[in-house]
Formats: C-alpha cells, sequence, structure tokens
C-alpha cells in the first residue's frame, strides 16, 4: 500500500509491504501552503512507479487542504478512525483516495480542540503500546498532548510552544538579545530554563527574566535562544505531563531530544519514538478496513 503523511510544509510518501515494512519512502518540501490547486500534480508525482491502496493523512484533509474532512470526536480509537475514512475516486485518475479524518475534543473547559494527522501517528503508536493508561507529547509547531486508555485515544490538547518560540524570537524585544549565529543547544542554560519554569511568578514574569538576565550578564546572548527553549518546554511540561512515570515522545530526533532532556531532569521517564509513526498508523487504518 501506499501511505502519504501531507503537512502544512512537507509531504512524505511510503510504499509499503503487505507486512508493513517501509519498502521506499520519498519526501518534498510541496506541503499543502505551497502547492495550492496542484494537488493532484504533486502526489502523482510523489507516487508515480507505486501500486496499491493510497492512504492519505494530516493537513491535506483540513479546510485548507484537497478536501475537508469531519472531525471524529474523542473519546476514540482505531477502528472507529478507519470506518471514518471517506474515498474519492475522481480526484487522481486512476487511483483510489482514501483520507483519514481528524479528531476533536472539548475536554479542557469546553473549548474546541482538534488535531490532524497527530491521530494517524498515535495510532502506530497504540499498536505498540500495551494496554493501559499512557501520556503521549508530540513536540512540533503546535504540540499535543494527548491521554490513551486501553488503545483509545480519550482527550488530548494542543500547546502553541513551538510558534510561541519562533515569535518571541523573531518578533519580541528578547530576540534583539540573541546571538543567532550560534543556536545550537547549550545544555546547562536550556536546564537552567527548565528549573526556572518550577518557580512562582508565572510564564509572562518568566519571559522577561529572559532579557533581564542578559543586562545583567548572567547569561551570554549565545545562551539566550536555549534558555528560552527550556523555559517554554518546562512550563509545557509541568502543565500536561500528569503523574505518568513515562511520556512517550513522537517527532523529529533534535525536538523530541530536548523534551526528553528537560523531562529527565525533572525525574520523569521518557520513550522516543520513530517519526515515521504515521507510516505504521496508516498501515494500520488499511489493514483495519480491508485495503492491506
Amino acid at each position: 500500500m501506499i501511505a502519504i503523511d501531507w503537512g502544512s510544509s512537507s509531504v512524505r510518501g511510503y510504499l509499503l509491504h503487505a507486512n508493513g515494512k517501509v519498502l521506499e519512502q520519498r519526501r518534498r518540501s510541496d506541503g499543502i501552503l505551497s502547492c495550492q490547486g496542484r494537488f493532484a500534480e504533486v502526489l502523482a508525482s510523489l507516487v508515480n512507479g507505486w501500486d496499491g491502496p493510497l492512504l492519505l493523512s494530516g493537513m491535506i484533509g483540513s479546510r485548507n487542504g484537497w478536501v475537508e474532512q469531519p472531525y471524529l470526536p474523542c473519546p476514540t480509537d482505531t477502528a472507529a478512525l478507519a470506518q471514518a475514512m471517506r474515498s474519492y475516486e475522481e480526484l487522481l485518475p486512476g487511483r483510489t483516495l482514501w483520507f483519514v479524518p481528524g479528531v476533536s475534543t472539548s475536554e479542557y473547559g469546553g473549548v474546541p480542540d482538534v488535531m490532524r494527522g497527530e491521530e494517524t501517528q498515535l495510532v502506530g503508536l497504540i499498536a505498540a503500546l500495551d494496554e493501559g493508561a499512557h501520556v503521549a507529547c508530540l513536540p512540533g509547531t503546535h504540540s499535543k498532548w494527548a491521554r490513551i486508555d486501553n488503545d483509545q485515544l480519550t482527550s488530548f490538547a494542543t500547546v502553541m510552544t513551538g510558534e510561541l518560540y519562533a515569535v518571541l524570537r523573531q518578533h519580541s524585544i528578547l530576540g534583539k538579545l540573541m546571538d543567532d549565529e550560534h543556536a545550537g543547544l547549550d545544555t546547562e542554560a536550556f536546564l537552567l530554563g527548565v528549573d526556572r519554569s518550577s518557580d512562582s511568578g508565572g510564564l509572562s514574569h518568566h519571559l522577561f527574566g529572559t532579557r533581564t538576565l542578559r543586562l545583567f550578564e548572567r547569561l551570554p546572548s549565545a545562551a539566550l535562544p536555549s534558555y528560552l527553549s527550556g523555559l517554554l518546554i518546562g512550563h509545557e511540561l509541568h502543565e500536561h505531563r500528569g503523574d505518568h512515570a513515562t511520556v512517550h515522545l513522537v517527532g523529529s530526533p533534535a525536538l523530541a531530544q530536548r523534551y526528553a532532556l528537560a523531562l529527565q531532569h525533572l525525574g520523569v521517564q521518557s520513550q522516543l519514538h520513530p517519526e515515521d509513526l504515521a507510516a505504521a498508523g496508516l498501515y494500520t487504518l488499511a489493514r483495519q478496513r480491508g485495503l492491506a
């Protein structure tokens, strides 16, 4: 089968064996934001030479994507997601395209929260976990914290940590103090930010401290991005990790390692899972629906 993980900034395609093993992988920078009106052209090029049922997940099924798919409310599970997939014959000549729906929740204060693409990664994760209660974090521009109970996605929360970090660096007074030429991780400064997130005063107060630490020459300019990252991630962890002994991390290795480092510093175990769980999730959904 063919698994497509199509987000806002890139698209990944996987050719899978009947047993789910990835035979070939292709990636392009044609996210949905850059290929409006060219979805069929981009997909045809990506899967050229590949055969098999074709499943798509991610922002390609959003309002700004190819064909908007409905949100399936929490709690939900693999069987419900598979059953809710929709097929289209006319979008790509000679191909049947199956779209995975997004997922919604109103668990926190009745305000809606949504995900697209992460639910498919979580299907792949659930297939690899034992039964019981788990918490998973999918770090990114908009991090997702998902609660899993006996193979069921019960609730989740979205946290804009990555986007907030980028906005503060590029468009705030904090960014003007930072050295952009040395943006690698300064572990000591990062963990200093994680420690600060445990103090009283609140996030907005702690953010201003990023400026004063430089003004009083307590931190060099090159260390400030790492400090800010640790501060923001630390606040995220305090709010959403709960009391689970282990947090399952799914995402790009570089970012997931930062979360793992912060969790370890706070005395919490973590387990890293591969970023391409979307392929495993799409395979599981295809098997559930009898397509592979």
